[in-house]
């Protein structure tokens, strides 16, 4: 456990190490045109940094996104779910703020494979790491390995077009019975994208990969799995009632699992939102559908075991639990009663959180994925200090919590931190600072940079292919097809 670090500092924060060589930052800045700053990650929690930070620190100021695909705006475009569009219009605010001519985005460019984070640190004042979650948290139940289980990460990525993606073997031509561990929307997300008409996907921008999957899909049952109560499911009571409400969908639940104990009851007094969730549900077991497909949600199981057939997925072994008080203001745990069942399941998806990676020379906290700080400020390795100018936003900043929104509350937060800090902010090394010194290295390195121009071709051809089609956009998922448009813009 690192340890929590506070001083008379500015801001109520430790000085870093350093600190005491740049504090003529403001006058050396100033001298210079102005801070130049570098967010590593285009996704939402990036992007309100950009718009923070040249709020905060003026008209001098320039700031550069570093993106490791060509494409911006992370789990909007590849996290979001393909029919819901209206959730997507943010990108229209990111698309005006990166036409700002102080921020420059450099796409298809990733530290640790292009440069090392020191040498990104060198040409920059302060960098703010806003790469967002790559990983996933595991079951940890044996068989979680075998062909047929992935995480719905991957299954969401794999649909919404992420390049790393685009050639998960997925097959549901083969595929009759899909297990789905989790209660959230990511999970919700997953079943209703199997079981919703195609013909109403085809119309959105899911790639045409996936589409032609759905259309031989055999799928006829998804099994969502939870270890707690219908009371502690962690989906919204919006994207509930949209799942529930699929054509042809029949819901099938256990009655017993809504006997409600005492302090199940007093959860929802507690919070409303749990209450209508509980409440839609409710009525879903009340008024019975008809469909030649089903959804099952399997309350108070836990899964233990995938068990393979023919070397792949075939059966999730689940053990039933039972709640129990954890103690005043905490959520109930669910035990284990050593009680067991099985279902059949072809395709297994763990929905039980996203997780973020480290990268070398910056502190990380394996167990819960984030980058150790304090409102922002990122936490030398032995945590007896603070990083000179580095800072952290968005999900390595707070865990994979909260909607996109929530990443705007978190800029405001590392931004104002930055200001307060900002005498211990680095002088620039590199000879050329920001942009023009960042992109000299990358070319003479060889590294086919995606600026925002290339990124717009790439936009232009997606949105073409896709009028085609009758859809809003196609997308593109071979980087070196994007390479090819964006070099020609």
């Amino acid at each position: 456990m690192l340890p929590r670090i506070a001083s008379a500092a500015a801001g109520g924060l430790l000085r870093p190490a350093g600190a005491l060589a740049a504090r003529g930052f403001a006058a050396a800045a100033a001298a210079a045109g102005g801070p130049h700053f570098c967010i590593v990650g285009s996704g939402p929690a990036g992007f309100y940094t950009a718009d923070k930070l040249l709020k905060k620190f003026g008209e001098g100021s320039r700031v550069d996104i570093v993106e490791a695909l060509p494409t911006p705006f992370g789990l909007v475009r590849s996290g979001v779910a393909p029919d819901h569009a209206d959730t997507k219009n943010v990108i229209n605010q990111f698309t005006t703020l990166a036409q700002d001519p102080r921020i420059s985005f450099f796409g298809n460019v990733r530290v640790g494979r292009d440069l090392s984070l020191d040498e990104l640190r060198s040409y920059y004042n302060a960098v703010v790491l806003s790469y967002g979650a790559e990983s996933d948290r595991k079951l940890g139940c044996p068989g979680e390995d075998l062909p047929g289980v992935y995480s719905a990460r991957e299954f969401v990525w794999w649909y919404n077009g992420h390049p790393a993606y685009r050639d998960l073997p997925i097959d549901l031509s083969r595929t009759r019975s899909v297990a789905i561990a989790g209660l959230g929307n990511v999970a919700v997300d997953c079943a209703r994208v199997l079981l919703k008409s195609v013909d109403d996907l085809a119309k959105t921008d899911i790639c045409s990969h996936a589409v032609e999957q759905l259309r031989n899909s055999a799928v006829r049952e998804v099994h969502l799995l939870g270890r707690r109560g219908p009371v502690q499911a962690a989906f919204t009571p919006k994207e509930l009632r949209e799942l529930l409400s699929l054509e042809g969908v029949q819901i099938k639940m256990d009655p017993e699992v809504f006997k409600v104990s005492p302090a199940c009851e007093a959860e929802m007094k507690a919070t409303r939102m749990k209450k209508r969730v509980f409440d839609i549900l409710s009525k879903a077991l009340a008024e019975p559908k008809q469909g030649d497909k089903a959804l099952c949600l399997h309350f108070l199981r836990s899964p233990v075991e995938v068990i393979g057939k023919d070397g792949r997925a075939a059966e999730v072994k689940l053990e039933k639990t039972r709640l129990e008080p954890a103690g005043e203001g905490k959520d109930q745990k669910a035990i284990g009663t050593c009680e067991y069942e099985t279902i059949p399941a072809d395709i297994v998806l763990k929905s039980i959180g996203f997780k973020s990676v480290g990268i070398p020379g910056v502190a990380f906290d394996g167990r819960k994925g984030v980058i150790p700080n304090q409102a922002g400020q990122v936490y030398t390795e032995d945590g007896s200090s603070f990083e000179p100018g580095l800072y952290v936003c968005g999900w390595l900043k707070r865990g994979p919590s909260g909607i996109i929104g929530t990443n705007l509350v978190d800029a405001e937060q590392t931004v104002d931190t930055m200001a307060s800090t900002q005498d211990s902010f680095r002088p620039v090394e590199a000879a050329q600072p920001g942009a023009a010194g960042l992109r000299q290295l990358l070319t003479d390195r060889g590294v086919e940079v995606v600026d925002f121009k290339g990124w717009q071709a790439v936009d232009a051809a997606e949105v073409q292919r896709g009028a085609a089609l009758g859809k809003p956009r196609d997308k593109l998922t071979s980087v070196d097809e994007m390479l090819q448009i964006a070099a020609a813009a």
